[in-house]
């Protein structure tokens, strides 16, 4: 997949471009589903897929004050599209100009002359171009006047029922709830956090005989603070383990750490990127008597983590 980081960088239109445009936060199934579409629809008339992106978040842009806490950051993002098939992501850079944009501008002056857009996939709740002004009816209006064809995805759903929608903000809400087994389904992949490993406190293997990796976070989502069963992804290599989110009340020193205790592992890897999957929450955190009896419910922790992961595993 070829990334383009600003419109510059676009010297002549792509072939036949199949675009489908959106923030895709969690590159989730529905997400997915676009693109699928937008690769079978590049196939079927030889053409280029393309997957156009935002950075940053437009909400970062044009609300102010508000810090939208991203299912993934632009590095998994890349990724994940990358993984689908997809043959060019184009990245723009989103400021107040380009949100100034009218949806005529948009369509006529971005998406045909310079992409060389000869079909888009959008979803039915689709919104573009100035104050969200362009929808899908006013799309399909452009569609006949410049002649590019124009496909309306159906939405994936949550379950057969048909009740709910998979969608970015169910599972920021479900992440921010704890309930990380239930956004596996949605993403196709459990929730991941991934960030360089830094010194913390010294005490998970001074004191409590559990050593930690301290992750330092950038402005991802954080699952809601508690104790989790996680699988640890490091130097090619995937280790099971326990993650703790929260202030560690125990000790009341009041900072906000989020650490995982590899398990069956000695390595040291401060300084170095390590990627955390979050499979199930397993308890609340908790404010303990002694440091006695916090080291005896991370025993506790630990297994249970090992047979959730042996399920997982069997899953």
């Amino acid at each position: 997949m070829i990334v383009i980081n600003n419109l510059d960088e676009i010297t002549r239109p792509f072939q036949r471009a199949v675009v489908t445009i959106g923030n895709f936060d969690g590159v989730h199934l529905g997400h997915q589903a676009l693109f699928q579409e937008v690769i079978d629809k590049s196939k079927a008339i030889d053409g280029t897929s393309v997957a156009m992106t935002f950075e940053p978040h437009p909400m970062q842009v044009l609300k102010k004050n508000y810090q939208p806490p991203l299912i993934t950051l632009l590095e998994q993002k890349i990724e994940l599209i990358d993984r689908t098939g997809i043959d060019i992501m184009i990245c723009i850079p989103f400021n107040r100009q380009f949100a100034a944009l009218t949806p005529r501008e948009f369509v006529e002056d971005i998406l045909i002359r310079k992409i060389g857009m000869a079909a888009v996939v959008v979803g039915r709740d689709y919104s573009f171009g100035r104050h969200r002004e362009g929808n899908v009816r006013l799309l399909r209006t452009f569609a006949e006047l410049f002649d590019f064809e124009m496909i309306v995805a159906d939405w994936i759903q949550r379950s057969e029922t048909g009740a709910d929608r998979i969608s970015s903000t169910k599972i920021r809400e479900l992440v921010m709830d704890g309930m990380v087994d239930e956004v596996r389904p949605m993403l196709g992949r459990f929730y991941q956090l991934r960030g360089t490993v830094t010194s913390g406190r010294n005490r998970g293997g001074r004191l409590l005989g559990f050593p930690t990796a301290n992750l330092n976070l950038q402005d991802e989502l954080c699952p809601k603070t508690g104790v989790y069963a996680v699988s640890v992804e490091w130097n090619n290599h995937t280790y099971d383990g326990v993650a703790n989110i929260g202030w560690s009340p125990t000790f009341d020193d009041h900072v906000f750490t989020v650490e995982a205790h590899i398990l069956d592992f000695e390595e040291n890897i401060y300084g170095q990127q390590i990627r955390v999957n979050f499979i199930k929450r397993i308890r609340d955190e908790l404010k303990f008597s002694s440091i006695e009896e916090l080291a005896e419910q991370i025993q506790k922790d630990v297994t249970e983590t090992r047979h959730i992961l042996h399920q997982t595993h069997l899953g």
